[in-house]
């Protein structure tokens, strides 16, 4: 019996201890598993026991602020509507795009409820449904929306019903709703213990929150950032701006044409089966209404108030306010009288510039950005309305300016041997010809590798002016002190200076009104028409302030001109008319026909438009950044011989008492970077072509793309070997040569820069000459000629002739020596060798060219070698030891090349 007993009590405590087990563990597993912010939720506290203490703010939302913490109260109504969040940068380390008021990201949210749980929710507006029920429900179950948080509901109010949670955890956690770790990771993360709420402002129909961002090293180490003290460790100030979207329906989306410049919104819907293309496009554009909608001109409803921040120095405050109201203009010709207005902020205000009740232009110190401006604005996803827009002015343009009229420094400091430093850069990104330069070499698939997340800024707000602009900006100032007989006084810099920063101004107002870059713009005047004012001052120096623009030097002989557009262009006006003219559709779809009347002019010649995507990839000589006039051959012409006369004035008239040798070298630098673009816009007429956007059956109606005319391309041939492949193009004195030092100065943030003291005259030169060699004898190139030959109803440049034309320039020593022998000088030495390099790779099949280019590159180096076998038999005698040496090491190479090709050949066979 007591055995049973035992038995029976031992089974029972087991039983028990297995429960325990069992209801136990689950629960540790639990707490194991589940994150600090869980364990410490605080639902067994009351609605009031958690907002105790804390600061109460009424606006769009109810926030309560205080230790460190924000909570967020979510009313019934306020779930699963539309609100948009804004963000930008509050605060940046003047460096890159981590400047002080650059945009961050947009998008519309929604709060969901899920059980005990608020979502923070991207609805998926990539597809919509305008009508049918049914293809509603299959929408919704066809396509996910995008869900970045959650929050755990805290509390919930006894009496209202409404939401508590813990907002501060969808700011401060490390996958910040910003994006901002993201894009500074891995080499930093935020840190929690050095991040902290900064500034909470709630109103009736948004709120404004400041977040600072501490950022530590993370696993990959730092980054070289000279502008902070340590590069461990930074912090970045991130505005949230969360607002309503518009409640009233008056607005009418404006559908979008291709043939008119202006960023757009698109989605597909599916309820449309009928269209060959579902897709709709909105432009974005602001809400404008006549107050008269009769009446040809009219005042507007609610104007376009843009503020100028009180960081604006007060000297060019007027030059920025003219810059923003320059587009005036065009909106007068659309029907609309003072539709842009202009305040200032005071110096007293309380309101933040991020505000996103105001519009502002805003004045942005950076170390080394080269950004000089961006003009955003933030739209209504749902329909293209611009609801606000922000403009980032760089403040240090005008120190970049007076520097370089005061003391003739270097734009790139301690890169002053770097002649094609931004070229360089741009190449490995896909974006050289984005900076006016080749885009051979350029492929789809190495663009989508290479561009960054912020790189995809420029699709929706065209981020603007880098070190070309600054380039331009410089050879101004260059051309004034260099070009002119006096040295101008301080009202011709202030005039230049205030010139400048008005043109940039405008170009980003046209952003920030949903115009898109038109890097066709350049091309509406003559050359002989770009310095007469009477003409520039009237009709513009170009079509669209929405153009890089080049500097405008007048060629010798000429008195000057504008430097830079003053007036706003026919495009603009235009583009303008077909964006904002007031329609008096209640619809879309009703203003079709409005629409494409003002569309179809896109014909005549000054409404010409090329963008971002024609600039990428495409070659059009007409289409460039930082060209001018129609006549892009002329004007070239024209910039090369100011470069050689401000080569010349340089050797005359400095240095002077005060000056250093360095700024001489920078000096010849820029001018020397300024003639590298100009050869560039000749070299894409080479092969070059048009495309256009008009619609077929319309009166004027092109093609879509035409070929450059064959006098064109020789041309510009002709051009090439005056100015690229010649020795009179780089003829300088040892003189001039020996005066070129580098600056041995560190400057904040970087060492002293470590160059050869010495100026690398035949590095530089041969980089300009190979660069453009090999962008002519490009595979790309070659085969666009190839198909040239087809396209062309008249005659075309071929491929023979492009080979020909290249090889009697380069070696014109040797294929023209008749009665004498011509001794090579170390300049074009290196360039025949490059020429030989390029075309052995053809003939051993290193490179891609079509067949005919390689047959043909075989053929020239035969004829190119009896050529150089009759000089060394004629004139051997007549000649320098480099001479002989170097033709005679040619042949040799040739012969090498040709045998090799033959046994390739056999081989095959």
């Amino acid at each position: 019996m007591k055995r049973i007993r035992f038995w029976f009590a031992l089974t029972l405590w087991f039983l028990v201890g297995l429960l325990m087990v069992l209801f136990l563990f689950p629960l540790t597993l639990q707490a194991q598993l589940t994150p600090p912010w869980q364990i410490s939720r605080t639902q067994s506290q009351s609605f009031e026991d958690l907002v105790q203490g804390k600061r109460e703010k009424e606006g769009l939302f109810r926030l309560y602020e205080g230790a460190g913490k924000l909570y967020l109260e979510i009313q019934p109504e306020q779930l699963n509507r539309d609100y948009l969040l804004i963000t930008s940068l509050a605060s940046g380390i003047g460096e890159d795009r981590l400047v002080a008021g650059f945009p961050i990201r947009s998008f519309l949210f929604r709060l969901r409820r899920v059980n005990n749980q608020i979502q923070f929710v991207l609805p998926n507006l990539n597809f919509r449904v305008s009508q049918d029920p049914a293809v509603e429900r299959s929408l919704q179950q066809s396509f996910s929306d995008s869900v970045l948080q959650v929050l755990p509901i805290a509390a919930t109010h006894p009496t209202r019903n409404s939401l508590l949670v813990d907002f501060t955890r969808l700011l401060m956690s490390q996958d910040d709703v910003s994006g901002l770790g993201n894009y500074l990771s891995p080499h930093y993360t935020i840190d929690a213990d050095k991040s902290y709420l900064n500034q909470i402002k709630a109103f009736p129909e948004n709120i404004e929150l400041n977040v600072v961002y501490g950022f530590s090293s993370g696993s990959r180490g730092t980054l070289p950032i000279p502008s902070i003290p340590d590069a461990r460790s930074f912090n970045l100030g991130v505005h949230y701006s969360i607002s309503q979207l518009p409640q009233d329906n008056r607005y009418v989306p404006r559908l979008a044409d291709d043939r008119v410049g202006y960023f757009i919104n698109t989605y597909q819907d599916l309820g449309d089966t009928r269209s060959r293309d579902p897709v709709v496009r909105y432009i974005k554009r602001w809400r404008l209404e006549p107050q008269d909608p009769l009446a040809v001109s009219s005042p507007p409803v609610k104007p376009i108030v843009f503020w100028l921040e009180n960081t604006i120095p007060v000297e060019y405050r007027e030059a920025v306010r003219e810059g923003v109201l320059a587009w005036n203009k065009a909106f007068a010709k659309a029907g609309f009288q003072d539709a842009i207005v202009v305040k200032q902020m005071p110096d007293d205000a309380t309101w933040d510039p991020a505000d996103v009740r105001y519009n502002t232009v805003r004045w942005s110190s950076t170390s080394s950005s080269g950004i000089l401006g961006i003009g955003p604005s933030q739209m209504n996803p749902l329909t293209g309305e611009i609801l606000a827009a922000d403009i980032v002015i760089n403040g240090n343009v005008v120190r970049y300016l007076q520097d370089q009229y005061q003391n003739l420094s270097g734009l790139h400091h301690g890169l002053e041997d770097s002649l094609f430093t931004e070229d360089w850069c741009r190449q490995g990104l896909g974006f050289q010809q984005y900076w006016g330069q080749s885009t051979e070499g350029w492929s789809e698939e190495r663009e989508q590798e290479k561009v960054s997340a912020l790189e995809h800024l420029m699709t929706d707000y065209d981020l603007c002016y880098g070190f070309g602009a600054l380039e331009q900006a410089n050879m101004g100032m260059v051309g004034m002190t260099l070009l002119g007989d006096v040295i101008p006084r301080q009202a011709a810099r202030e005039q230049y200076i205030n010139q400048f920063l008005r043109f940039l101004v405008a170009h980003e107002i046209g952003h920030a009104l949903g115009l898109r870059h038109n890097f066709h713009g350049s091309t509406l005047l003559k050359p002989e028409e770009l310095n007469n004012l009477d003409v520039t001052h009237d009709k513009g120096l170009v079509s669209s302030m929405m153009d890089y623009v080049g500097v405008n030097l007048a060629p010798a002989g000429t008195p000057q001109g504008d430097f830079f557009p003053v007036v706003v262009g026919p495009y603009d006006c235009w583009a303008i008319e077909y964006g904002y003219k007031h329609s008096g559709a209640l619809v879309s779809a009703a203003e079709r026909r409005f629409l494409d009347e003002i569309a179809s002019q896109s014909s005549r010649p000054e409404l010409a438009y090329a963008t971002d995507e024609d600039l990428f990839g495409f070659q059009d000589p007409n289409v460039n950044a930082f060209d001018l006039s129609g006549d892009v051959l002329t004007f070239t012409e024209w910039q090369l011989e100011n470069s050689r006369r401000m080569w010349q004035q340089l050797e005359r008239r400095y240095p002077v008492a005060g000056d250093r040798y360095s700024d001489m070298r920078a000096k010849f630098n820029q001018i020397f970077s300024y003639y590298s673009r100009q050869v560039s816009f000749i070299s894409n007429f080479i092969g070059g072509r048009s495309f256009n956007r008009d619609r077929p059956g319309r009166p004027n109606s092109r093609l879509p793309f035409q070929q450059v005319s064959l006098q064109q391309q020789r041309e510009a041939l002709n051009l090439l070997q005056k100015y690229v492949f010649s020795t009179e193009g780089f003829s300088f004195s040892s003189q001039l040569l020996n005066q070129l030092a580098p600056s041995r100065w560190p400057g904040v943030g970087r060492p002293v820069p470590l160059l050869n003291l010495d100026y690398p005259i035949h590095d530089n030169v041969l980089a300009l000459q190979g660069r453009i060699l090999r962008s002519l004898l490009s595979p790309q190139r070659l085969s666009r000629l190839r198909d040239q030959e087809l396209k062309t109803p008249q005659e075309a440049l071929s491929l023979p002739e492009l080979y020909d034309t290249l090889q009697g320039g380069i070696w014109s020593e040797v294929l023209q020596a008749e009665r004498s022998g011509i001794n090579i000088s170390s300049l074009r030495r290196s360039l025949q060798r490059e020429h030989l390099q390029i075309l052995g790779a053809m003939v051993l099949g290193r490179s891609s060219v079509p067949e005919d280019a390689r047959t043909l590159a075989w053929y020239e180096l035969r004829q190119l070698q009896g050529a150089i076998n009759h000089v060394l038999g004629r004139f051997g005698g007549q000649l320098d030891a480099y001479t002989r040496a170097h033709l005679a090491e040619t042949s040799d190479r040739i012969t090498g090349l040709l045998s090799a090709t033959f046994e390739q050949v056999s081989v095959d066979l």
